[in-house]
C-alpha cells in the first residue's frame, strides 16, 4: 500500500473509531452503563478493579480499545509491514480520533453557546413586546 493511500486509510480509520469513542462515553444511550462504569472506578475495592472500569469511562483511554478492533479487522499498518507497523497505525489512529473528538466537543460548545444567547435575546425581545 502506497503512503498517500496509507495516509488516507489513517484519517478515514480515525472518524469511526472517534465515533465509536464518543458515543459510548458521553451519549445518552449508554448513560445507565456509563454511569454503572464511573461509580465503580470511584467505589471498588480494588485499584485495578477502578482503573479498569475509568478506561470504560475515558473517551481517550476507550479510543485505544476501539483501535486495537480496528486494527485486528482492517489489518491496517502505517509506513512498515510488521508488528511496527501495527504500533505505528495504533498510536497514530488514536491521535486523529482524538483530535476528531476535541474538534466535535468544540463545535458541540459553540453551538451550545450560539443556542443560549439566542434564548436570552429572544427572551429579552419577549419581554420588551410585553412591555410595549
Amino acid at each position: 500500500m502506497s503512503i498517500a493511500v496509507q495516509i488516507v486509510w489513517l484519517f478515514v480509520l480515525a472518524i469511526p473509531i472517534a465515533c465509536i469513542s464518543w458515543t459510548v462515553t458521553h451519549e445518552e444511550i449508554f448513560r445507565e452503563p456509563h454511569e454503572w462504569c464511573v461509580r465503580h472506578s470511584k467505589n471498588d475495592k480494588f485499584i485495578l478493579s477502578r482503573k479498569f472500569f475509568y478506561l470504560l469511562t475515558c473517551e481517550y483511554c476507550f479510543s485505544h480499545y476501539v483501535t486495537i478492533a480496528f486494527l485486528i479487522i482492517c489489518d491496517y499498518k502505517l509506513l512498515l509491514n510488521d508488528w511496527r507497523g501495527y504500533f505505528l497505525a495504533g498510536f497514530s489512529l488514536v491521535f486523529m480520533a482524538n483530535v476528531y473528538m476535541s474538534l466535535f466537543a468544540l463545535l458541540r460548545q459553540a453551538i451550545k453557546k450560539e443556542k443560549v444567547e439566542i434564548e436570552k435575546i429572544e427572551s429579552e425581545t419577549d419581554t420588551e413586546n410585553s412591555k410595549n
